[in-house]
């Protein structure tokens, strides 16, 4: 085990050497993690992308121009992915929505033709499952906010329409209020490196030079149905200035779905100097006061749990020690002597603690993928929680993350074969070991996203993998996870067998009828562990389907909750023994 923990260290020393070298590097100043800064002039010309639709009561994204709405002049262009984006179901297309920079403007972008039957079905469909739209500008999502009980909730994205209640209409949002805080910036001598948008960058050309401009630190926007006259948009071209508009509150003045409806799509956009600086654009959307106030919650719950655990299980073992040491203290020699003869009590097990199990080599395949499962998390928590995986690099973190699995297959393949050889007293079959756990969790993970990869390929979903990608997991897994594997069994070959600190019966003592069935001795100690996981699991699972998994890691409550989460089984191993 030790060596184990010795591959994985090396490997996060690597990582952190690489970290290291790209921080040294010659420069007056730099910047990381983030995208690289970008400086916009007077009046430049930008464009918001958009990235597929999603939805918090269906976790099937779809593509944004899959509804009838504007498009780009060029035609729709989309952008780089890496590995983690197409895992997530990501895909980020320009769009119609282009914006001068400190410019303030009410655009007309198009007027739609009658919708047809499958549009306005698709639309109200769209409308009630809640997707939202989902628009950066200079890689930065667009924010919203809304009154909740009193409270002003946030929210990324806009949704497609809604339904109110009462109402047996949907409409759509098809009129946007921009409001796009800016920077002002003197640019001196600033030589920044990050990670972009579009890859790695080094910008230090522009900004030696001393020029100054505006930098984009929010993206807000305010979603309107607006109803319109379409004769009197039908003359108009795409970017004509028309008069603004304010959010009409009654529904007759709301664009309704319907069949052979026209639509007009307006926005408009407000730029608002602003005193944040560009490193702190980001902290707006890590500052989730409900989601926080759930956060503290979660951990809260999880401590107190674990105290009332630990509580429990000290007391027993207290107890039961101490009735023991009293009675061997009330005897003589002569009466211990017979009493270790006779073992009673919990003593009864110590000889058939460290017994073969029946699935010896199925436990040890599940130990070895545990502790790189293991080892992939702590390493990626870490990263994130020191700040160098950026939100501004979607994507990242999954990719990190399969990244980090791949290479401490060495790890798994160690622990799996030691562990194997301490079981059966040899290395014999450790070829074997080392293959199924290389293929064991990998194999049914693969398994599980192919036939999910079907059901969205069915459903036209923007998170179905291209064939390709399947052809590119599969050239990592047995190109480098399979054979890293091989050589870290090869190498729990070679290392020390671990000797157990108690000798193991030859003879297996007979195990009595349980007076109560296994399921509910299972079912009453694993309720509260599963209580205290399930708080934890939700948030990250939630958080990952719905695209805001980096944003956890980076909150700094993901740490806690890892923590925690552990304290849980490891004391009820450690306390129970």
């Amino acid at each position: 085990m030790a060596e184990a923990l010795h591959s994985s260290c090396f490997m996060a020393l690597l990582l952190w050497v690489v970290v290291l070298l790209l921080i040294v590097s010659p420069g007056n100043a730099f910047y990381l993690p983030g995208s690289y800064m970008h400086t916009y002039s007077q009046g430049e010309v930008i464009s918001a992308k958009v990235n597929s639709l999603t939805s918090i009561e269906t976790e099937m994204p779809f593509n944004y121009y899959s509804l009838p709405y504007c498009r780009p002049q060029g035609g729709i262009k989309k952008s780089a992915e890496n590995l983690g984006e197409l895992l997530m179901g990501d895909q980020i297309d320009n769009s119609p929505y282009r914006f001068r920079v400190n410019v303030n403007e009410s655009v007309f972008l198009c007027t739609t033709k009658g919708l047809n039957e499958n549009d306005a079905k698709l639309l109200k469909q769209r409308a009630r499952d809640l997707y939202q739209v989902n628009m950066m500008l200079d890689n930065l999502p667009v924010m919203r906010f809304t009154e909740q009980n009193g409270v002003t909730v946030q929210w990324t994205g806009f949704p497609v329409g809604y339904s109110p209640a009462g109402s047996s209409e949907d409409y759509i949002i098809n009129h946007l209020k921009f409001k796009v805080l800016v920077h002002e910036y003197e640019g001196n001598k600033v030589e920044i490196i990050g990670t972009g948008e579009e890859g790695s960058g080094v910008i230090s050309e522009i900004d030696k030079k001393g020029m100054s401009g505006y930098q984009i630190v929010g993206f807000q926007v305010v979603p309107c149905s607006v109803k319109r006259n379409a004769e009197d948009f039908s003359k108009l071209n795409m970017y004509d200035s028309i008069e603004p508009v304010d959010c009409p509150v009654e529904l007759k003045k709301a664009q309704v779905i319907r069949q052979q409806e026209r639509i007009t799509f307006t926005y408009d956009v407000e730029f608002v100097k602003s005193d944040i600086k560009w490193p702190s654009r980001w902290d707006a959307y890590l500052k989730m006061e409900a989601g926080s106030k759930v956060h503290w919650f979660s951990i809260m719950n999880s401590l107190m749990v674990i105290l009332f655990l630990a509580g429990i299980v000290f007391v027993i073992f207290l107890r039961t020690v101490r009735r023991d040491l009293t009675r061997y203290e009330e005897l003589d020699k002569e009466s211990q002597a017979q009493m270790n003869e006779e073992l009673s009590g919990w003593k009864l097990v110590v000889g058939d603690v460290f017994r073969e199990p029946t699935c010896s080599k199925l436990l040890c395949i599940m130990v070895g993928d545990g502790v790189q499962i293991l080892g992939m998390a702590i390493v990626t928590i870490v990263f994130a929680t020191l700040g160098f995986m950026s939100p501004a690099s979607r994507g990242m973190l999954l990719t990190g993350m399969i990244v980090l699995y791949l290479f401490l297959g060495i790890a798994s393949g160690y622990v799996s074969v030691r562990f194997w050889r301490t079981i059966k007293g040899t290395s014999e079959g450790w070829r074997s070991v080392s293959w199924l756990t290389a293929c064991f969790f990998p194999g049914v993970m693969f398994t599980v996203l192919t036939v999910l990869n079907f059901v969205l390929w069915k459903s036209e979903s923007t998170g179905a993998l291209p064939i390709s990608l399947f052809f590119t997991l599969l050239a990592l897994w047995f190109c480098i996870s399979v054979p890293l594997t091989l050589v870290g069994g090869f190498l729990g070959t070679r290392a020390e067998q671990i000797e157990f600190p108690v000798r193991t019966n030859q003879i297996p003592r007979e195990i009595p009828a349980r007076k109560c069935p296994s399921w509910l001795l299972v079912l009453g100690a694993g309720t509260l562990p599963f209580g205290t996981l399930f708080i934890e699991l939700f948030f990250i699972l939630s958080s990952i389907w719905l695209g805001r998994g980096l944003e956890v890691v980076v909150e700094g409550f993901l740490c806690p909750r890892f923590c925690c989460s552990l304290c849980v089984p490891l004391l009820h191993q450690l306390l129970g023994l």
